[in-house]
């Protein structure tokens, strides 16, 4: 009876969106929230609110129940890493740069291995998605350096490299050249 309504659960967020497995681990080491989530029954997973038997009283029992609940979705290929770190990458890569994704996947629980696939798929774009956040948000070129500087800030809060901070803000092309619309 638990594994079912851990399974429920887990197939619940997967169908929300893609998962690490260690991302699905920790949320269903969680007790179920009450009502959040419920369905149009009233009935959260499948169980009546009051009674939660996904979490039963040894924790050692429960972390097993949801290895074997994973370990079962992985190899029905419903719970992915590769592809969890790409659509990861493929939903943020329009407004961060690559350190800030890689955080992202690391924060997932996501491996190296995965994350740095998902990231070379996007590596000839950095510049490119760069300029085009600087230019939603600035749209022109700083008239001074306290400007530049605020631009470059920004940027690097987005998680860009300093190499392409800096041939952004400057109006330098992709191949570290100026641009056509000179300073």
């Amino acid at each position: 009876m638990a594994a079912v309504s851990i399974k429920a659960r887990a197939l619940r967020y997967l169908a929300m969106r893609e998962h690490s497995r260690a991302e699905l681990a920790r949320k269903l080491a969680r007790p179920p929230q009450g009502r959040q989530g419920a369905t149009r029954t009233g009935r959260d997973d499948g169980v009546a609110s009051d009674a939660h038997p996904a979490q039963p009283d040894d924790p050692a029992a429960s972390r097993a129940a949801i290895a074997r609940v994973l370990d079962e979705l992985a190899s029905r290929g419903l719970l992915d890493e590769q592809r969890a770190a790409d659509a990861v990458v493929a939903a943020q890569s329009r407004r961060f740069g690559q350190r800030r994704l890689q955080q992202s996947l690391r924060q997932r629980g996501l491996g190296a291995d995965e994350a740095a696939a998902a990231l070379a798929r996007i590596e000839g774009s950095e510049f490119e998605r760069a300029h085009a956040i600087w230019q939603r948000r600035f749209g022109s070129p700083a008239a001074d350096a306290a400007e530049r500087a605020r631009q470059a800030r920004f940027l690097a809060g987005r998680g860009f490299a300093g190499d392409v901070i800096r041939r952004v803000v400057q109006g330098l092309g992709d191949d570290g050249n100026e641009g056509s619309d000179e300073d």
